[in-house]
């Protein structure tokens, strides 16, 4: 991460890293029992990526002509959780709506009924454990005191460290919206509804 980091950082991104290595070893399942969860901005159009825009040219071919664009102002906020096995929730965020910790507990709530339909083994046994980064929406007191009360034990994230959303699934699904325009929120929705299942489908069959 291009940030620079204070000692104490420095010392507990260490602490908490060898923490989760040494859990690892210690529990077989620890890697299956997490269920990751973050959120991200989908755009009504997002311009295409540089290898997607190229183009074949001879070398005595004219320099192709090509407009800077931007991001759209239409966007919606999508957040995702997941485990090992594929997505056990996610949520399009309303239009207006502030995603602070009220909103949040929610979304966990939702979570909590995604993980009894899809994860029951999870459920039952009680034993998953929830991954996401120290946003303020995430760390407040009444999300805490949720997480407390239903027995979610939150595992520590290092400092300035991507979550598995960040490098993994939001890029890789966001690229098969790329150069792709919607007038509204509710269609980039349904697509990137498909779009996220599918990715996951394919990357575990993998």
């Amino acid at each position: 991460m291009p940030r620079l980091l204070s000692d104490n950082l420095k010392t507990l991104r260490v602490s908490v890293c060898t923490e989760l290595k040494q859990q690892a070893r210690d529990d077989p399942n620890f890697i299956s029992n997490i269920i990751t969860g973050d959120k991200t901005w989908g755009y009504g159009y997002d311009p295409e990526t540089k290898q997607q825009s190229s183009q074949w040219k001879s070398p005595n071919s004219p320099r192709p002509k090509q407009a800077r664009q931007v991001c759209s102002n239409v966007k919606s906020t999508f957040i995702v959780f997941f485990d090992i096995q594929g997505i056990v929730h996610k949520e399009f965020v309303p239009s207006g709506q502030t995603v602070n910790g009220k909103f949040y507990c929610e979304v966990f709530k939702w979570m909590r009924e995604g993980i009894q339909r899809k994860c029951p083994d999870k459920w039952n046994k009680n034993n998953s454990f929830l991954h996401h980064d120290n946003t303020p929406a995430h760390t407040p007191h009444i999300v805490r005191q949720f997480l407390t009360s239903k027995n979610i034990t939150v595992i520590p994230h290092p400092a300035s460290i991507c979550l598995t959303c960040d490098f993994f699934l939001f890029p890789k699904t966001k690229l098969q919206l790329k150069g792709c325009r919607f007038d509204t929120t509710e269609i980039p929705q349904k697509h990137k509804r498909v779009s996220t299942h599918s990715h996951l489908r394919t990357s575990r069959d993998a």
